[in-house]
C-alpha cells in the first residue's frame, strides 16, 4: 500500500468507459477542468480528469487563472439544460439500469460507438478554443523536441514536464530527441498520435507509471504498441519503429532530467532493453538502467531553497506563504513542493522552493540548492543536507549554540562541506525568539523572516510588510493576540540573526550520529536504519522483502531525539497513579517494580522510589521516561495530579531543557531495560494505576 502518486489507482478505472483527461501540472489541472467539463456536457461520455497525487495536488504554484467570461464562453447553457433535463425525474418516469438478457445486452452494447468515436474531436475542438481565448494551446498528444527526431519518449502526467524540459534541453545540444505528452487517454485515438508522432522516428520508449504484474506490458505501453501495429497492418505506417516499454516512478518515486536522458541513451543502443525501470537499482531482475544522478539542468536567474524542518513547526505554511508572497508581489514564477513521511507532527518536512524570470516545469525535488535552511539543530547529525548545496550557497541554521559556540558542535562532514563549497553560514536561535515572544514551539515565522533577509528575493521592508500581511491573512480567526505575537516574533528575528566566521579548517570529533545502535536486529541495520537516514532510494530490489512482510517492533530503534523539553520524574512527590503513562501517546512513560537488590547494579543517579502498595516488601518503583522518543507534547504533565506544597509549580513530573539530563537517562534506559518484566499476576489492570504496569 502507498498513499503516494502513480497512475496505479487511475489505470484500475480504464475500462469502465469513463473517459480519461490527464494534467501533468498546476496549471494544466486547472485548464483540463474546464476543458472535461465543456467535453462531457457535448459528447455525453463521463470524465475522470486526473492528475499525480502529491507531486502536482500537493504542488503550490503560480499560475493564470481563466477569466470568469471565458468559462461563460467554453460552457453551452443549451447543453446544461439538455443535461438536466435527462436527470431521473418523477414527471418523466423512464426506466435506466435494467437487467437484460441475452436477446440484446450485446446490441445494446454497441449503440455507444459513435458516441466514443466522436469524443477525441470534441475535446480537440475545445482546447482548439481554450487557446484561442487564453493564449495556451493543447492538444490531445502535445509533441515537444526536435523536428526530426529519431528517439521519442511517451507518457502522461507530471513526469512529462521534466522529459519535456530534459528533451528541449538535449535538442538544442544537436540530440534528435522528442516526447510525445499523453493528454486524452481514453478514448485513446491512434489518429491523434500518429499525427504527433515524428515520420523521422526510429525508436519509441513509452512509461508507465503503474505496473500489472502478469501483464504482457503496462497500459500506456500496450496501448501505443497496439496503435502503431494496426496502422502498420493497415497502411498508416510506413515502418515500425523499435518500441520499448518501462516504468518509472511508483509511490511518487523521483524522476530526473538524468533519468530521462538514461533513456534516450537506452533508445541509442542497437537493442535497448524492453520492460525496464528507471529511478531504482534492480539488482532482482536486472531490469533497470544506469543513469548518472550528477547531471542537471541549470537554469539562470532561477532560485532554489531547501528548508529541513519538524512537522507542526509551522515550516510548510511559513513556506507556501513565502510562496504567495513572492507569487503575488513581483514578476517572478514561484513552485512550492512539501515531502512529508507518514508520521504526522513531529516528523521530518523538506520543502523544496523555486523562483524565477519562466515558468517553472520541474517536478521534481531541488537537487542543488542556492539556500539552504535546517530549523532543527539535531538534524546537523542525521541528515546531510549540505551535500544539496551549490557552491556559495547560503546555509541558515537554528542553533542553540551562540556564533562562536556553533562550529565546535556541528559534525566533521557539515564542517567540511561548508568550507569545501565556500558556503555563506548564519545562525539564529529561532526556538528562544520564539519562546521569548510567546510563540512557543512555532519557529515559523522568525525563519521565514531570516530567509528573505538573506535570499534577497524581495528588499527587506518590502518582505517584512509582506510577511505582516500573510500572518494577518493567515490567522485572523485564531485572533488579535496571536497576529500581535508573530508580528513580536518577525520584529526580533533579525536581532538575533549572526554570520559565523567559518575556520579555514574543520575541526569536529563529532561524525554523523548512527541512527540504529549495533545491537539492532540485521534487518533494521540494513534496511529501516537506511531508510531512517533518508537513504531508502538506494536499496536495491533484493533487500526489500517480495511478500510485504516487515518485522514488527522497530519502532523502538528509531530514536528520532526531537523534542527540546522533556519530561523528568520526582521519585519523592510521585504518587504512582499511573495517569502520565496513561495519556503518553508515544509510550515514552514506562513503569517497571522490582526487588530492591537488582538497584546494586543500577548506574549511578538513576531515580526510584519505594512502591505505594501493600504486599510488595522490599520492592522499588522506577518511571523510566524515554527522552529519546519523546515529541515534547507535556500531557504527562498536565495529567499529574501530584503537586508540591511548598513548590505550587512543581509536580512529580515537569519539562525540563534536554540536554542537561539526556546522557543520564540514556544510561538509565539501558539499566531499565534489564529489569524483569512485571508480574501481571500481581496488578489490577482494571485501573489506570494497574495499566502503567502492561
Amino acid at each position: 500500500l502507498s498513499i503516494f502518486g502513480d497512475h496505479s489507482d487511475v489505470m484500475a478505472t480504464r475500462m469502465t468507459g469513463f473517459a480519461m483527461l490527464s494534467s501533468a501540472s498546476v496549471q494544466e489541472a486547472h485548464d483540463m477542468a474546464l476543458i472535461s467539463q465543456a467535453a462531457t456536457l457535448r459528447s455525453r461520455i463521463p470524465f475522470l480528469h486526473f492528475f499525480d497525487g502529491f507531486r502536482t495536488s500537493h504542488e503550490v504554484s503560480k499560475i493564470s487563472l481563466i477569466p470568469d467570461e471565458h468559462i461563460r464562453a467554453m460552457i453551452d447553457d443549451e447543453l446544461v439544460f439538455a443535461h438536466r433535463q435527462r436527470a431521473l425525474n418523477p414527471d418523466r418516469p423512464v426506466i435506466r439500469g435494467t437487467a437484460q438478457n441475452p436477446d440484446v445486452y450485446f446490441q445494446g452494447r454497441e449503440t455507444v460507438n459513435p458516441y466514443y468515436a466522436a469524443t477525441p474531436g470534441i475535446v480537440q475542438e475545445l482546447m482548439d478554443q481554450l487557446g484561442q481565448l487564453t493564449g495556451r494551446p493543447y492538444r490531445l498528444f502535445d509533441y515537444y523536441g526536435a523536428p526530426d527526431a529519431e528517439r521519442v519518449i511517451v507518457l502522461m502526467g507530471s513526469g512529462a514536464q521534466t522529459a519535456i524540459e530534459t528533451t528541449q534541453y538535449l535538442a538544442e545540444q544537436g540530440e534528435k530527441v522528442g516526447i510525445i505528452q499523453v493528454r486524452l487517454y481514453r478514448p485513446f485515438s491512434t489518429e491523434h498520435l500518429l499525427a504527433a508522432m515524428p515520420a523521422s522516428t526510429k525508436a519509441v520508449a513509452v512509461l508507465d507509471r503503474t505496473k500489472e504484474p502478469g501483464a504482457n506490458g503496462e497500459p500506456l505501453y500496450q496501448d501505443v504498441l497496439t496503435s502503431l501495429l494496426e496502422s502498420l497492418n493497415e497502411g498508416r505506417l510506413g515502418e515500425m519503429p523499435k518500441l520499448i516499454g518501462g516504468r518509472y516512478g511508483l509511490s511518487s518515486k523521483e524522476f530526473t532530467p538524468a533519468m530521462v536522458k538514461a533513456i534516450y541513451d537506452e533508445l541509442a543502443k542497437e537493442k535497448p532493453k524492453n520492460h525496464f525501470t528507471i529511478g531504482i537499482f534492480d539488482d532482482l531482475t536486472q531490469s533497470s538502467l544506469e543513469f548518472d544522478p550528477s547531471f542537471t539542468l541549470q537554469e539562470e536567474g532561477m532560485t532554489q531553497a531547501l528548508f529541513f524542518g519538524l512537522g507542526a513547526d509551522g515550516t510548510v505554511g511559513a513556506n507556501k506563504n513565502s510562496i504567495k508572497i513572492i507569487g503575488e508581489n513581483t514578476d517572478m514564477y514561484a513552485q512550492g513542493y512539501f515531502v512529508y513521511d507518514s508520521k504526522k507532527s513531529g516528523s521530518q518536512t523538506v520543502s523544496h522552493l523555486r523562483f524565477g524570470k519562466r515558468p517553472i516545469r520541474r517536478p521534481y525535488l531541488v537537487q542543488e540548492a542556492d539556500f539552504v535552511a535546517c530549523h532543527k539543530f539535531n538534524f546537523t547529525e542525521k541528515v546531510d543536507m549540505l551535500k544539496y548545496a551549490k557552491p556559495g550557497a547560503t546555509f541558515l541554521l537554528n542553533s542553540p549554540y551562540s556564533p562562536e559556540e556553533v562550529w565546535d558542535q556541528l559534525p566533521l562532514p557539515m564542517q567540511e562541506a561548508l568550507i569545501d563549497k565556500e558556503l555563506k553560514f548564519y545562525v539564529i536561535d529561532a526556538s528562544k525568539v520564539a519562546r521569548d515572544t510567546g510563540m512557543g514551539s512555532r519557529i515559523n515565522t522568525i525563519m521565514q523572516t531570516c530567509f528573505f533577509a538573506l535570499s534577497g528575493v524581495l528588499p527587506r521592508d518590502e518582505a517584512i510588510a509582506q510577511i505582516k500581511k500573510a500572518i494577518e491573512k493567515t490567522y485572523f480567526k485564531k485572533g488579535k493576540a496571536v497576529i500581535e505575537q508573530n508580528f513580536k516574533a518577525v520584529d526580533h528575528a533579525l536581532d538575533h540573526l549572526h554570520e559565523v566566521s567559518i575556520p579555514g579548517k574543520a575541526s569536529s570529533t563529532i561524525g554523523i550520529a548512527e541512527v540504529v545502535p549495533a545491537r539492532a536486529p540485521e534487518f533494521v541495520r540494513e534496511v529501516t536504519a537506511r531508510m531512517m537516514k533518508g537513504e531508502g532510494d538506494q536499496l536495491p530490489v533484493s533487500m526489500i522483502p517480495a511478500d510485504g512482510t516487515y518485522p514488527s517492533g522497530t519502532t523502538k530503534w528509531e530514536k528520532r531525539n526531537i523534542a527540546d523539553v522533556v519530561p523528568v520524574w520526582e521519585p519523592d512527590l510521585c504518587i504512582q497513579c499511573g495517569n502520565c503513562s496513561f495519556v503518553c501517546p508515544h509510550s515514552v512513560i514506562r513503569a517497571k517494580f522490582y526487588h530492591k537488590d537488582l538497584l546494586a547494579e543500577a548506574p549511578e543517579g538513576f531515580p526510584s522510589a519505594r512502591i505505594n502498595a501493600r504486599g510488595f516488601p522490599e520492592t522499588r518503583y522506577t518511571l523510566q521516561v524515554y527522552l529519546e522518543d519523546c515529541t515534547g507534547c507535556t500531557l504527562c504533565v498536565e495529567a499529574c495530579p501530584a503537586v508540591s506544597l511548598t513548590e505550587p509549580d512543581l509536580k512529580a513530573i515537569n519539562m525540563r531543557d534536554k540536554e542537561p539530563v539526556l546522557e543520564q537517562e540514556k544510561k538509565n534506559v539501558q539499566f531499565f531495560e534489564t529489569l524483569p518484566m512485571n508480574d501481571r499476576s500481581k496488578v489490577d489492570f482494571a485501573a489506570v494505576r494497574g495499566a502503567q504496569f502492561l
